[in-house]
């Protein structure tokens, strides 16, 4: 038996692969990353070109250095992010829209006072947020010359960047997608599996754009070997938050995990039955597999990592995220310094996309460690948020925290996340558990695991966090936390 995986990774600032072995050990990566394109304010975009340049490029550097067998490949991906290309040329009709993109808020705002609100989240299990695909498909049929009766002659294609992937890897054989890409579009009911009829008309997306809905372990083709060198079956498609669900083997109702990456996302096992969120979180689809759906509650962060970039790039505080560990540890507390990234708006649970980012509580004795000491403690506070609201929604309590993501390779902010959130964290021997689920699933698909309970014996962890925190000490920092996010909310 062919003894690796590989696994394709494209996120919102770079695309990676790598190469597994069977036990989860990486046996080889690359990475390069994917330049952001602002055209103006709250709008994000990607060269689709781009994106297929660097996937590729990390793909074929990976599967050059493993000097190994691949059996199958996955494929995890950045979710909600809207592509829509020629059926017949292969060539985008805009730029990539990306998941962060807030240019259609205006759009869902009217969705919401015409009353259809409800009528949304009972469908999808999510609400009408920019974030998420059908508006962002909309704004490229009605704003790019032509494009919208090109797609009602059916010469077009809408998909988010796993879908976009496929097509390009198979020449064009296969256009699906996987159920949890397809329940971030607004227009899957998560209950029937199916594209929505009632939302197509709503959000006016002509249905022969949309592709075909699989299992997250599903046959999705073959790679041309024009591509690659070599034919390899596609096996596994899933969208990156839920990639690290099952990557991080959260397999049991009740266990969670959160991605500390450009945004951080917090998805908890619900189990073979959706909860109903009332604390505005979103009910999503964990994985599918052999047409079982196993669903989730998930909280997401638009800002996470942002906010250490924006002090590196934006104000050039420091050239390196090395230097951030000397200089934190060279301050006692905060300072009274709280930062709000919401540079792009809040996300859950607030849900507010005019709120701007804020520092609050500055003073002369305030320095750059203060700054980047607010910008990791701020990730935990919005964590503390998440978290109270899927235990009220979901009725469980929190034992522990599964984290991964690039954020959690620091180990100051572990130990400070477990203090705010007074629970035990746990960081996994494997961090990149996006690519990991990915390739446990495309394993999956192709037959070389039998379950996952197969899968779950092959986590395991590296550092555990407990909290060492005083009750009146966390009450304090939380309640200047509340002060600082209630500066910049708008409704």
């Amino acid at each position: 038996m062919n003894r690796s995986i590989l696994a394709i990774d494209q996120g919102t600032t770079s695309s990676r692969a790598f190469v597994f072995s069977l036990d989860g050990t990486i046996l080889a990566s690359s990475r390069y990353e994917i330049r952001q394109i602002y055209p103006g304010d709250g709008w994000v975009e990607h060269d689709p070109a781009m994106i297929w340049k660097t996937a590729l490029q990390s793909t074929r550097d990976a599967l050059q250095k493993a000097g190994s067998d691949v059996a199958t490949v996955g494929i995890a991906n950045q979710r909600e992010t809207t592509l829509i290309w020629d059926r017949g040329t292969g060539e985008p009709v805009y730029n990539a829209i990306v998941w962060q993109d807030r240019r259609t808020a205006p759009a869902c705002d009217r969705i919401r006072q015409d009353g259809h609100g409800r009528e949304i989240t009972a469908r999808t299990g999510l609400i009408a947020d920019a974030y998420f695909s059908a508006t962002k498909i909309a704004w490229i049929l009605d704003n790019v010359s032509g494009v919208r009766s090109r797609a009602e002659r059916g010469e077009l294609a809408f998909g988010t960047v796993d879908c976009f992937l496929v097509w390009k890897l198979t020449g064009g054989a296969v256009h699906a997608t996987d159920a949890t890409n397809a329940s971030r579009t607004l227009l899957f009911n998560i209950h029937e599996q199916d594209w929505d009829d009632h939302l197509l008309s709503l959000f006016d997306v002509p249905k022969g754009l949309l592709p075909d809905v699989r299992d997250s372990a599903d046959d999705y083709g073959i790679t041309d070997s024009r591509i690659l060198g070599v034919e390899l079956p596609i096996r596994g498609v899933v969208g990156d938050q839920q990639g690290a669900l099952f990557g991080q083997a959260c397999f049991d109702p009740g266990m969670t995990k959160s991605t500390y990456g450009t945004g951080c996302f917090m998805i908890m096992n619900t189990g073979s039955e959706p909860v109903v969120s009332r604390n505005r979180l979103l009910t999503t689809v964990g994985y599918r597999l052999a047409g079982q759906v196993t669903y989730a509650l998930e909280g997401s962060l638009f800002n996470a990592g942002t906010a250490i970039q924006w002090v590196r790039d934006n104000l050039k505080l420091i050239r390196h995220v090395r230097e951030i560990d000397a200089l934190i540890e060279s301050t006692h507390d905060n300072g009274g310094v709280y930062m709000v990234p919401a540079f792009t708006g809040l996300g859950a649970p607030h849900w507010d996309p005019d709120a701007r980012a804020a520092v609050v509580g500055i003073t002369r004795d305030t320095g750059i460690a203060h700054l980047l000491r607010a910008a990791l403690e701020a990730v935990c506070y919005q964590s503390r948020e998440l978290i109270g609201a899927m235990e009220a929604d979901s009725g469980r309590q929190l034992d522990r925290l599964r984290v991964d993501g690039g954020m959690a390779a620091n180990d100051w902010m572990l130990q400070f996340l477990a203090d705010i959130l007074d629970t035990v964290v746990e960081k996994p021997t494997v961090i990149e558990t996006t690519a990991l689920g990915a390739a446990f699933l495309a394993g999956t698909g192709h037959g070389i695991f039998a379950s996952i309970d197969e899968i779950a014996s092959r986590w395991s962890r590296e550092s555990l966090f407990t909290s060492d925190m005083g009750p009146g000490r966390r009450k304090a920092l939380v309640d200047g936390w509340n002060d600082a996010v209630g500066r910049v909310k708008t409704r």
